[in-house]
């Protein structure tokens, strides 16, 4: 059978970020439903935001396209142009290389729920613009959360 059931698929439950940045996307939910198809040129997760969470720190990535598309509930997108709400079947993409870090809030008192699609390629990398940056060493040096970044031109690289 090719149906995927999403309770079976590999998951990614809270974060990676090092306090205090961790906070606000601890509650998040990711059900990767690529992985579960066996996919590999894109990925595509399945992401739960109870009230309160945030999907990420603000990023951007420089080799990865992405798409989200609201599937339930109502987010913000919070990028370089300001904030903007997003409902069930708006969706947003964002291009590989373009340097706005952006994210998703649940400022709702009701879960939402989002598709995320992008691009899946080993030089793939995502850069963090957020005061995070304070917390990460400039020397290229592991972050305390196993994360190699390198400092670069004032953003931090991460290799995803």
């Amino acid at each position: 059978m090719r149906k995927i059931d999403i309770e079976q698929a590999p998951t990614r439950f809270g974060t990676m970020y090092p306090e205090p940045y961790d906070v606000p996307c601890r509650h998040r939910k990711r059900w990767r439903l690529g992985a579960a198809a066996g996919l590999t040129g894109f990925g595509v997760n399945l992401c739960r935001l109870p009230p309160g969470t945030w999907s990420s720190q603000r990023h951007w990535h420089s080799n990865d396209d992405e798409f989200i598309y609201v599937v339930d509930g109502e987010v913000v997108l919070v990028t370089d142009a300001g904030d903007e709400m997003l409902k069930a079947g708006d969706c947003v993409g964002f291009k590989a290389g373009e340097a706005d870090g952006h994210h998703l809030q649940n400022r709702s008192d009701h879960e939402a729920l989002v598709l995320e699609v992008g691009t899946n390629t080993p030089a793939a990398s995502q850069s963090t613009r957020t005061s995070m940056s304070a917390a990460i060493v400039s020397d290229g040096k592991k972050a305390s959360f196993g994360h190699a970044f390198r400092w670069s031109g004032g953003v931090v690289h991460r290799p995803s």
